[in-house]
């Protein structure tokens, strides 16, 4: 094993400890030309996490493992890097780390993370997000164009109200728009917002899009509006997707998207790439727009469709079964394959989309849920409720904050992102100084205290 590295970063020292551990094996890529990749293309990875509270995605033992989510920065964090805190309803709170320079994000490289998430706000106003953001997020089997002509729809919508759209591949299924908005909005208005765009995407182009919240019942691209919320974070631009070909969450112009593969932006495309163009989003600051278009055509519209409720737990309105619920993946799969064996007359029925693959947050981790929608099996072959594939709880053990017996509903995150919430937020967060932060382990994603956003179940991208 290597010795650390150290780096002289933004007049800044940065030790990289293990810089020759492997990445990704198979480009030969170690954890020291990270680093190196996220220095190069400092500039354009800071538009997009410079000054907002970041979650830790830290891939400990790799990217072939879970990562595991640290809100709490760490106590002994450089003096470079600074904390805001977030507080909860049951008591609770984390000091999220914000990163300033581009020693800030070797730092964070160094701690395991591989893409960088934050916040779609600043750690000097909490209440006030100063972006707007659609996540394009396919159902299996939804044709690559078909997301981009999308994507070019969403742009239609937003310039027509007055908001310049910015484009980046995910770097995974899905595509990222993002709008620089004025900082006077809270947190409910920017979500109805975005849920206008996501609405008249749908009414523009329904064959090809959904604004329908239930998983279940999309089609097509799903136009996901709740990224937009406090505890919401989403890989950001210039960011190093964990698959094995290092693909690159990357910014745009219009004139590529028609065309674009999000196959050809990985980590030594997109180094040659930045050497060649630059950052397409070089402007993206000086864009600020406002969002009264926008919300004058949501009263126009009037509210939007709300699920459907029963007592207590909501009516399900297709034939759903549950298969899994586990802590990796591949035990979720292995349990749908177990199931797919038992019923070969129901699987010669099922499309790519009627497998329901959702990834749960837990307490610092993800864990995996597998549904299967019956819509198309026959009636007489649909088979009952069977006892679970794989059983597992993520808050065995936990002990909850003022004795409660149950967590608080789980959360069910996009492909694409690490978290979601719903309503505005009523009172500020403080931002504390370097130093200060609270120790014990990352918490798990809570409701949030009176004055803080209230979260609620959420949906898989």
């Amino acid at each position: 094993m290597a010795k650390p590295l150290t780096l002289h970063v933004a007049g800044h020292e940065v030790t990289v400890t293990h810089p020759d551990r492997p990445l990704f094996p198979e480009l030969g890529l170690t954890k020291a030309d990270l680093v190196r990749y996220y220095l190069a293309v400092a500039q354009g990875a800071l538009r997009g996490v410079r000054g907002r509270p970041m979650i830790l995605k830290r891939f400990v033992k790799g990217i072939d493992e879970e990562a595991f989510f640290q809100k709490r920065a760490p106590e002994n964090r450089p003096p470079f890097v600074d904390v805001v805190e977030l507080r909860y309803a049951s008591g609770t709170s984390a000091k999220e780390a914000v990163v300033h320079d581009a020693a800030g994000l070797a730092w964070a490289v160094n701690l395991g993370c591989v893409d960088l998430n934050p916040h779609p706000v600043l750690a000097d106003d909490l209440l006030h997000p100063d972006e707007l953001r659609i996540d394009l997020d396919p159902v299996p089997g939804t044709p690559w164009q078909h997301i981009l002509e999308v994507a070019l729809v969403a742009r239609d919508v937003l310039e027509e109200h007055g908001l310049a759209a910015w484009p980046k591949t995910s770097g995974g299924r899905g595509f990222h728009v993002y709008a620089r908005i004025e900082r006077q909005w809270l947190f409910r208005q920017v979500r109805v917002a975005a849920e206008t765009v996501a609405r008249e995407v749908e009414r523009r182009v329904p064959d090809l899009a959904t604004s329908r919240w239930w998983k279940e019942e999309r089609h097509g691209v799903f136009v996901d509006f709740n990224q937009n919320a406090f505890d919401r974070t989403v890989a950001s631009a210039y960011s190093v997707r964990p698959t094995h070909d290092a693909r690159v969450s990357t910014p745009l112009t219009w004139g590529e998207v028609p065309g674009c593969r999000p196959g050809a932006f990985t980590l030594p495309s997109v180094l040659e790439r930045w050497a060649a163009i630059g950052d397409p989003w070089a402007g993206v600051d000086a864009s600020v727009g406002s969002l009264a278009s926008l919300l004058e055509l949501a009263e126009q519209l009037g509210p939007a469709e709300k699920p459907p409720k029963g007592t207590g737990r909501r009516t399900v309105t297709m034939p759903l079964v549950e298969i899994a619920r586990a802590k990796s993946e591949a035990e979720a799969n292995e349990g749908l394959e177990r199931w797919r064996h038992r019923h070969p007359d129901v699987v010669e029925h099922l499309r790519p989309a009627d497998v329901l693959v959702d990834r749960m947050r837990g307490r610092s981790s993800l864990w995996y849920r597998i549904r299967v929608n019956l819509q198309h099996v026959p009636a007489g072959l649909r088979p009952e409720q069977e006892p679970l594939e794989v059983d597992y709880d993520p808050w065995a053990g936990m002990e909850w904050p003022g004795g409660r017996a149950d967590p608080a509903p789980t959360r069910e995150v996009s492909t694409e992102d690490t978290r979601c919430g719903r309503a505005e937020p009523r009172r500020a967060p403080s931002f504390t100084s370097p130093g200060s932060a609270a120790p014990g382990p990352a918490d798990r994603e809570d409701r949030p205290m009176p004055g803080a956003p209230r979260t609620s179940g959420r949906r898989v991208g």
